[in-house]
């Protein structure tokens, strides 16, 4: 039986078998360095997310027009905004996130599982600031060489995110080149939450990396609580694309800390 793994690796291939990836126009990214905001932000930075489906939740807001998200998550005071360009089970795509970037100057991420270097050229056509790569993924041989992926983003001026979920991915992660490590404190085999998945990475943890905390934060106070654990940022898509003011609702997440 195929796991979430393996279906999210074989969705990204379709992807690029479908030319997915192909894009025409070219759009510069915000040349905003998000990790010195992270690190500067006298309040909680937020990586907002623009997710209308994933495959743990499914269908998660009718999808709608990107552009005002966008702008209400920005109104709110988010500091970089997340876009899904997969198109299976996360009804993403490039043309959303182009739509996105067209509008808005802070940081992007383009949120896709990454395994080749054709999304990587994308990533900078759409003009992506960041791009993820996931750490279980290498570590378990299901796609090649990290540090080639990283280095290549590196010089085609996008940066990137390695997500992480255990303590060896994590320890894995900060030896690498990336700007920014997040710890999904979501379980990809299982699509089970833990917040304390960043807590107890974090407790064994002298990293010098600048670490975001990722999935199942809904409140201040889980904010609060990741914040006491060490993490600097936090990615939130789904409590906040539920929610009918997504402006109101981003702005009491800021204002967390």
């Amino acid at each position: 039986m195929e796991n979430i793994l393996d279906k999210l690796v074989n969705n990204s291939k379709k992807a690029i078998n479908e030319g997915i990836y192909e894009i025409s126009k070219s759009l510069s990214n915000s040349e905003i360095d998000l990790g010195q905001t992270i690190i500067n932000s006298q309040h909680a930075p937020l990586i907002t997310e623009v997710k209308f489906s994933s495959p743990a939740l499914g269908n998660i807001r009718k999808v709608s027009d990107p552009i005002d998200i966008a702008v209400q998550m920005v109104n709110g005071g988010a500091s970089a905004l997340s876009v899904l360009t997969q198109p299976f089970l996360f009804d993403g795509s490039p043309e959303l996130f182009m739509k996105v970037r067209e509008v808005v100057k802070i940081p992007m991420l383009m949120k896709d599982i990454t395994i080749d270097k054709i999304q990587i050229d994308a990533a900078r056509k759409m003009g992506a600031d960041y791009f993820l790569l996931i750490q279980s993924l290498f570590d378990k041989k299901m796609v090649l060489d990290m540090d080639e992926l990283i280095e290549y983003g590196h010089k085609n001026g996008v940066k990137v995110i390695v997500e992480a979920h255990t303590s060896e991915e994590f320890e894995n992660a900060c030896k690498t080149n990336a700007d920014i490590i997040g710890i999904n404190n979501r379980n990809l085999d299982t699509l089970k939450i833990d917040l304390n998945t960043t807590k107890n990475i974090l407790e064994k943890s002298d990293s010098s990396k600048i670490i975001i905390s990722e999935s199942g934060i809904e409140s201040q106070d889980d904010i609060r609580f990741l914040h006491k654990c060490g993490a600097k940022g936090y990615l939130i898509g789904t409590a906040i694309m539920k929610n009918d003011n997504i402006e109101q609702t981003v702005r009491g997440l800021v204002n967390s800390v």
